[in-house]
């Protein structure tokens, strides 16, 4: 059971790092980017190949993965989220739905639908710490993503553009008569916020298959993560990705592996249900 439990925590801390990726591109552009758990696939992929044809360890790809998707999300506002911005935000949302489903349909054209996986990395293995026993994949993927999500927090909550930021995500108008630029923080922020998510999808190869669709089962994870926690909010979706994992994780011991996304969903709908706004509403 303690195994479990600590597998379910490490587990978390990659949900909690892609959904704080999501939330801060929520939170500060009032854009739901329903292509982020795409965006996890591509880091996936990118790092699947320059292991298999670079030989490039993905836990030494990772930040190369990482500008490779932060790039990626400076091209999806340029291209497609500015452009719309002034319209209805339906037809915003509709865009980033569509470029999800291109994105997944061309790796599926490209890659085929193929579960892939790497083979030994510098982090397979396990390792023991007391009575509890853990693999070291997860166990390195957890401790990264624990330290970029404080490096995140401390951005954003203690530097003086995170108080950009967080003046943008307040009142837009607002911050540009004080100088601010809301265009170039909401770029900013997607860099950001898709950097992240592609430095989990580049971790998660160590231990978990790659595959076109794979990316709407952490998306949808992540989504749940952020609504439960409060839109917009990073402490919010912090807790509800660590909260996600622990559940599912025993759920999975407990009662039955199937019954996972059940019991998470039905935990979501609960705190749905007494708290509208999440456990923590918007940051």
């Amino acid at each position: 059971m303690i195994d479990a439990l600590a597998t379910g925590l490490l587990n978390g801390l990659v949900y909690a790092l892609i959904a704080v990726g999501l939330a801060l591109i929520w939170g500060i552009t009032d854009v739901i980017n329903f292509a982020h758990g795409d965006f996890l696939m591509l880091g996936m992929y990118a790092a699947y190949w320059l292991f298999t044809l670079g030989h490039l360890d993905p836990t030494l790809s990772a930040p190369l993965v990482a500008c490779l998707l932060g790039f990626v999300g400076f091209l999806t506002f340029a291209l497609v989220i500015r452009p719309l911005q002034r319209g209805p935000a339906m037809i915003v949302i509709l865009a980033t739905f569509g470029l999800g489903l291109v994105l997944r349909q061309l790796a599926f054209i490209a890659f085929s639908p193929d579960y892939r996986n790497l083979p030994a990395t510098w982090l397979s293995g396990s390792v023991s710490l007391g009575n509890v026993h853990l693999g070291r994949p997860q166990l390195g993927t957890g401790i990264v993503s624990l330290v970029v999500i404080v490096l995140l927090f401390l951005l954003v909550y203690r530097t003086r553009w995170g108080h950009a930021l967080q003046a943008v995500a307040e009142d837009r108008q607002a911050a540009s008569l004080v100088g601010i630029a809301s265009d170039r923080v909401n770029a900013q922020v997607w860099i950001l916020g898709s950097a992240a998510v592609g430095l989990a999808g580049a971790l998660l190869t160590t231990f978990f298959y790659v595959f076109p669709s794979v990316g709407s089962v952490f998306g949808l994870l992540a989504f749940v993560a952020v609504a439960m926690g409060g839109f917009g909010s990073l402490p919010g979706a912090f807790l509800s990705g660590i909260l996600i994992g622990v559940i599912e994780a025993m759920t999975g011991y407990l009662v039955l592996p199937a019954y996972k996304m059940v019991s998470i969903f039905l935990i979501f709908l609960l705190v749905l249900w007494y708290r509208p706004r999440g456990l923590f509403g918007r940051w």
